[in-house]
C-alpha cells in the first residue's frame, strides 16, 4: 500500500480533527478576503471596506453600480468555477487513485473544448450563443463515457482509466487544433479566447446557470466521500468492506464530469485548477475526503479569484484571460509534482 493510501486509511486523532477544522475556517476567511479585494480592484479602485459596506447596503451610491452590477456577478462566477473545477479534480483523483489526475489532463475538459470550439466555429450564426453550455457539457460527457467504456474489462481499473484518459486528452487537443486551423478565421479568435479560460463578461445569468450544478454537486460529493476514502485502500479491500466499487466509481465519475462540464461551459478551459487545488488541500488537511472536498473547493475558488484579479490589473488597460495566469502557475507546479513523485519511488 502506498504512503498516499496509508494516509487516506488512517483514523484522525482529536488534535488532527481540530487542526483540520482550523485550516478550513482559515481558508474560508481567506476566501472572503480574496473576494473583497478582488471585487475592489480594476479601472476604479474601491477599498475592501467600501466593498463590504456596499454589499451590506450602506455604501456610496457611486459604488453600487460598479460593484453590484459588474463585479460581484463576475467574482461569484469565479468562485463557482473554481469550486466546481477543484471538487471535480478531487473526485477524479480519488477514483483514479492518483493525485496528479485532473479533468483537463484526462480529457474531460478536452472533450468539452472540441464540442464548444465546433459550435463557436460553425454553430454561431445559425444558433444562439446560449446553446454553448449545452455543447460544452455534452462534449465532456461524451469524452468521459468514451474513457469509461474503453477502460472497461471486467470492471474499470484506475490505471486503464488514466492511460486512456491521457490518450483522449491528446486526441481532443489534436482535433481542436485541426478545427481552429480549418475553421473561419473570424470565429477562431473567439474560440481561442474560450479555450484559454476566462470569466470576462460573465454576469448574473452565468451565476444562475452555475449555481444549481455546484449547489447539487457539493452535497453529492460529501455523500460519496466515504466511498472515495475506501478506494484509496484498493478495489479488493473496498469491496471487502461492502462497497459496490464499480457502481460508486461510475457515480463519482459522473459527478466529476458534471462539475467540470458546467464550469467549462461558462468560463472555458481554465487549466490546472482541478490539479492544484486538491493537491494543496491534501497538504493542508490530509487525504480524507470529508475535509479534503471543502478545503479543495475553497482553494479552487481563491485560485480563480486571484488569477482573475491579476489578469485584469497586471497588464492594464489590456486584460488577459485568467486561464493564462492559472497555466503560468500550474505548469511549473505540475513539473514540481512530477519531480517529487519520481523522488519518492
Amino acid at each position: 500500500m502506498s504512503s498516499y493510501n496509508k494516509q487516506a486509511a488512517g483514523v484522525p486523532s482529536l488534535s488532527r480533527g481540530r487542526r483540520r477544522f482550523a485550516v478550513i475556517a482559515g481558508l474560508f476567511l481567506l476566501l472572503i478576503a480574496a473576494f473583497l479585494v478582488s471585487t475592489g480592484v480594476g479601472s476604479m479602485y474601491i477599498s475592501p471596506l467600501d466593498v463590504l459596506k456596499t454589499l451590506l447596503g450602506i455604501g456610496q451610491d457611486t459604488h453600487e453600480v460598479v460593484i453590484l452590477q459588474l463585479r460581484v456577478p463576475r467574482m461569484l462566477t469565479a468562485v463557482l468555477v473554481g469550486t466546481a473545477l477543484a471538487v471535480s479534480g478531487a473526485i477524479l483523483q480519488g477514483i483514479i487513485r492518483n493525485p496528479l489526475a485532473s479533468p483537463d489532463l484526462v480529457g474531460i475538459t478536452g472533450g468539452a473544448s472540441v464540442a464548444a470550439v465546433s459550435f463557436l466555429l460553425y454553430g454561431v450564426g445559425t444558433m444562439s450563443i446560449h446553446w454553448l453550455p449545452l455543447f460544452a457539457i455534452s462534449g465532456a460527457v461524451i469524452s468521459a463515457a468514451l474513457m469509461y467504456v474503453l477502460a472497461w474489462k471486467d470492471g474499470v481499473s484506475p490505471l486503464r482509466m488514466v492511460l486512456i484518459g491521457i490518450g483522449l486528452a491528446t486526441a481532443a487537443s489534436a482535433i481542436t487544433s485541426v478545427l481552429l486551423i480549418s475553421g473561419p478565421v473570424q470565429q477562431a479568435a473567439r474560440a481561442l479566447s474560450w479555450m484559454t479560460g476566462s470569466v470576462y463578461g460573465t454576469g448574473w445569468k452565468d451565476v444562475r446557470m452555475l449555481l444549481p450544478w455546484v449547489g447539487l454537486g457539493l452535497p453529492l460529493s460529501a455523500l460519496l466521500a466515504r466511498h472515495l476514502n475506501l478506494y484509496a485502500l484498493g478495489d479488493e479491500l473496498a469491496t471487502g468492506t461492502g462497497s459496490r466499487v464499480q457502481l460508486y466509481r461510475f457515480l463519482a465519475l459522473g459527478l466529476s464530469v458534471m462539475l467540470a462540464g458546467a464550469a467549462a461551459a461558462v468560463s472555458g478551459a481554465v487549466a490546472f485548477v482541478g490539479l492544484m487545488a486538491p493537491h494543496l488541500g491534501r497538504q493542508l488537511v490530509g487525504p480524507r475526503y470529508g475535509t479534503l472536498i471543502p478545503a479543495s473547493a475553497m482553494i479552487g475558488a481563491i485560485l480563480v479569484l486571484v488569477s482573475d484579479a491579476i489578469a485584469r490589473t497586471a497588464f492594464h488597460p489590456v486584460e488577459i484571460p485568467a486561464g493564462v495566469i492559472t497555466s503560468a502557475i500550474g505548469a511549473p507546479f505540475f513539473i514540481i509534482l512530477l519531480f517529487w513523485a519520481s523522488r519518492r519511488r
